[in-house]
């Protein structure tokens, strides 16, 4: 597995070794002795998936308390993926990652505790991650997917995008409820 360090410390763009032949292609997405070896340690407790409509922004979604790390990855069509720090005194704080994730290129985002979450589809698209907390509605928070002050450089118009409405009431960056400072 090819790992690439991005420009937020503990997320990291994973990709897969692809093994295709005539009948279609066999890769692995998990393998727990491998990705402690990455320093992955975390355990999983829960897989999720996620079908959207060509333009649908889903995001910027953390929870607060019960903090989830996210191993996502795109199994049909094309994903604008997005990790945004929101841990508190991190040197990186407010910034954020994005990076395509498709079922072509085969990649997977490994998104850590303290960081928000989103995407757009750029195609009609599923997503699958695996979570290392339960889903805690209670703690669930969302940041508004285009506030200004963290400036995500959507790969679509603000005007084309579909939102639900519950994502049109997050919150800005400024007034979010932060993670506390990882150890």
């Amino acid at each position: 597995m090819k790992i690439t360090e991005t420009s937020l410390s503990g997320v990291l763009l994973l990709e897969p070794r692809l093994f295709p032949d005539e009948r279609g292609f066999f890769l692995e997405t998990f393998h727990r002795q491998r990705f402690r070896e990455l320093g992955i340690a975390d355990e999983f407790v829960q897989d999720n998936h996620s079908r959207s409509r060509r333009n649908v922004v889903r995001g910027l979604h953390y929870q607060q308390p019960n903090g989830q790390g996210k191993l996502v990855r795109c199994v049909r069509g094309a994903l604008w993926d997005v990790a945004v720090d929101v841990r508190e005194g991190s040197p990186t704080f407010g910034k954020w990652y994005g990076v395509e994730l498709s079922d072509e290129n085969q990649r997977m985002l490994w998104i850590p505790r303290g960081f928000a979450h989103g995407f757009c589809a750029l195609t009609d698209a599923d997503m699958v991650y695996k979570c290392t907390d339960y889903w805690a509605p209670a703690s669930e928070r969302t940041i508004l997917w285009n506030d200004p002050e963290i400036g995500i450089e959507w790969p679509i118009a603000q005007a084309d995008a579909i939102v639900s409405a519950k994502d049109l009431t997050g919150t800005s960056l400024r007034d979010a409820a932060v993670l506390p400072a990882l150890a």
